[in-house]
């Protein structure tokens, strides 16, 4: 997932997980966080996306995907790539994609 976050600048960073609804539970965490971007299914089975919003945001968004994700899910791993500050949010809210 792409996370990003005004300091004064967003970050940014790409992550992947697995689980039973484990992106309309991302949705809901990340609208409850205000944090943007989507989220998706991989034809790996995993699923991946990206957040930008403040850096504290991002954070806490990275932590609940490592560590809680959905009811059903079981996180084995979770990578994070590509953060890094961006000059502008490029989403309005957050959405799955198919």
């Amino acid at each position: 997932m792409i996370l990003a976050t005004p300091r004064k600048r967003p970050v940014l960073a790409t992550w992947d997980a697995r689980g039973v609804c484990f992106r309309m539970y991302t949705e809901e965490e990340a609208k409850k966080l205000g944090v943007v971007g989507w989220v998706k299914n991989t034809s790996q089975g995993t699923v991946t996306g990206q957040v930008q919003g403040p850096e504290d945001k991002v954070n806490a968004m990275k932590s609940w995907l490592s560590k809680v994700g959905s009811p059903s899910s079981r996180i084995d791993r979770t990578s994070f790539s590509n953060e890094k500050e961006i000059s502008k949010l490029d989403f309005s809210g957050f959405s799955t994609r198919y």
